[in-house]
This record gives C-alpha cells, sequence and structure tokens, in this order.
C-alpha cells in the first residue's frame, strides 16, 4: 500500500505528472528549483506510512509535467491554480500542503490565498515573507548592489538556460552538491555581470553522502527532456506576481505551520525567519537542522520525516 505509484492529472487545463502513495488524509508534496517529484522520495512511502495519502507533482515545467512556452504561464496565479485544481481532480476538498525552496513559497501562499482548500502548511528552507516592500527584483538589486546573484542572473530568458544545459549531469553535480546557490561562497563573491551561475565554481569530484550518482542520474535524465526553461521561467515572474497579487501585504497564513531550514542552508542569509512571527501567528515550530543545508529533505531524511508526521499527528 506504500509502494510509489505513478500518473497523470488533468488540473487547471494541463497535465501534471504525480508520485502518490498510501490512504487518508491529504499530504500535498511541492518540490523546489531545479528538482521534481524525486526530491520527495523518502518522505512519500513515510508518510504514507503513517496514515496519509501523499501526493508529490512535478510543479508545471518540471520533470513529466506539461511545460507551456510562456514566461507568464508560470506566475504564482497559474500555480496556485494548478494546485487547487489537482485537489478537485483527486476528489479532496482539503490538504496539508509541505513545500521544499520554491515549493515553500507556493505553499505558503496557497495556504494564505485559499485557506478554506488548505488545512495545514510546512515550509522547509525558505520562510513565508508576505509581500516585499518594493518589486522583487528592486529588492534584491538593494540588498546585493553591485554583487553577482544568480536570481537577477535568471532574469534574461535564454540566458540561463543555455549555460545550465551545455551540459546537465555537471550542472546538476555543481548546484546539488557544490556551491552554485551559496551567495556567501568566494567564487560567487567574485563573480561580475555577465559570468554565469557555474563561473569559477568548482565541480565536486565526490558526492555528498545523501546524493548517489543514481539520484544524479535520474535529476539529469529529467532535465534533458524538460530543459531548464519552465524552472526559471518561475523566477521571471516574482515581479509580475508582486503586482498580480497585491493582497499578499495583508494576508496571513492562519492555519497550524512548521517550518524547517537546515543550519547551514545559504538561503538564511537573505530570507530572514524574523517576520513569521506576525504572518504566521498559529506557527507551531521553526526547526532548525543542525549541520544540513538546502537539500534538507535529501539530507536529513529521517530527521525531516519524524518532524512532519508529529506536525500531522498534532493537527
Amino acid at each position: 500500500m506504500n509502494r510509489i505509484t505513478h500518473r497523470t492529472v488533468e488540473t487547471n487545463g494541463i497535465h501534471l505528472h504525480i508520485a502518490e502513495a498510501g490512504q487518508g488524509p491529504l499530504v500535498l508534496l511541492l518540490h523546489g528549483w531545479p528538482e521534481s517529484s524525486y526530491s520527495w522520495r523518502h518522505q512519500i512511502p513515510a508518510l504514507a506510512a503513517a496514515g496519509y495519502h501523499v501526493v508529490a507533482p512535478d510543479v508545471r515545467g518540471y520533470g513529466q509535467s506539461d511545460r507551456p512556452e510562456a514566461i507568464e504561464a508560470y506566475r504564482m496565479k497559474a500555480l496556485l491554480a494548478d494546485f487547487v485544481g489537482l485537489l478537485d481532480a483527486l476528489g479532496e476538498e482539503t490538504a496539508v500542503v509541505i513545500g521544499h525552496d520554491w515549493g515553500a513559497t507556493i505553499a505558503w501562499i496557497c495556504a494564505a490565498l485559499h485557506p478554506e482548500r488548505f488545512r495545514a502548511v510546512a515550509g522547509l528552507s525558505v520562510p513565508y515573507l508576505g509581500r516585499a516592500p518594493m518589486l522583487p527584483t528592486q529588492l534584491f538589486k538593494s540588498i546585493f548592489g553591485e554583487k553577482w546573484f544568480y536570481v537577477l542572473y535568471f532574469q534574461e530568458p535564454g540566458v540561463a538556460e543555455a549555460e545550465l544545459e551545455a551540459d546537465i549531469p555537471r550542472t546538476m553535480r555543481t548546484i546539488l552538491a557544490g556551491a552554485a546557490l551559496d551567495p556567501t561562497a568566494p567564487a560567487n563573491q567574485a563573480k561580475r555581470a555577465g559570468d554565469g551561475l557555474l563561473t569559477g565554481i568548482d565541480v565536486p569530484s565526490s558526492l555528498p553522502t545523501w546524493l548517489t550518482e543514481e539520484d544524479l542520474a535520474h535529476y539529469s535524465k529529467e532535465l534533458a527532456a524538460s530543459g531548464f526553461r519552465g524552472g526559471l521561467n518561475r523566477y521571471r515572474n516574482m515581479d509580475r506576481d508582486w503586482e498580480e497579487l497585491p493582497e499578499l501585504a495583508t494576508a496571513r497564513v492562519e492555519q497550524p505551520a512548521l517550518f524547517l531550514v537546515g543550519e547551514c542552508d545559504p538561503g538564511r542569509s537573505f530570507a530572514p525567519t524574523d517576520a513569521m512571527t506576525a504572518l504566521v501567528p498559529n506557527l507551531k515550530e521553526v526547526r532548525v537542522i543542525p549541520g544540513a543545508g538546502h537539500w534538507i529533505q535529501q539530507e536529513r531524511p529521517a530527521e525531516v520525516n519524524a518532524a512532519i508526521i508529529e506536525f500531522l499527528r498534532a493537527l
């Protein structure tokens, strides 16, 4: 019963590939960039065994899900409609939504704007920050100044795609096992305009214990088929989302909530958790996992699974 199965579901005019297992209350797992439902491979069977119907979709643009061409097809409003529609397609009124990285941002906003459908929420690695005081790209420019920052590098269509798709296994090895996304890394501090995500970043010769060559090959195969464009388009909609969702300026997440973050996650340097005290009044716990980095559900599956199951059982 806890074996992971796969199927395609139609929602909001597109087809999403989902991995699922178990029976019981619905738990929706949303992955981040540049991953897929595979990033939840350790959580799906564990949560199913704990008595939940666990569904992990490939977000539009990733894996085996549809990949619309238009940049605006990846705006937050479209993604929210995908996942509200997914609940409808599954015949469920409500779900607990759990997300990592970009999936965490989507999960928080699902909970904030559709509280009638998402009864609880957990975010991994990325806290709920509400609405930025200015356009996100302007905010990042004010924070980083002349320094290179990957989110700003991703804004120009086609540029990052060309770099990242030139050698996908090398790209994924460097992103998942290296320092490509760490703004504080010396190689990133030394970058200038025109440099790429991988410029100056060493390609790890060996993998961390949590990531196998088979895992890396799986991600690389998926991205060879899907390309990076869909995932990168999410970054290109940040300003559009700011303009289209002004209600986030006052929206709070009132549902029970959990936040998990790795002690060594580089995102902690520019995504503080302090604001969540007011924005998420029913935040049950902020748990910092010692020694863990950004990819926590893969790095520390036992600890993450235990925290999530404890949270779910307390609902």
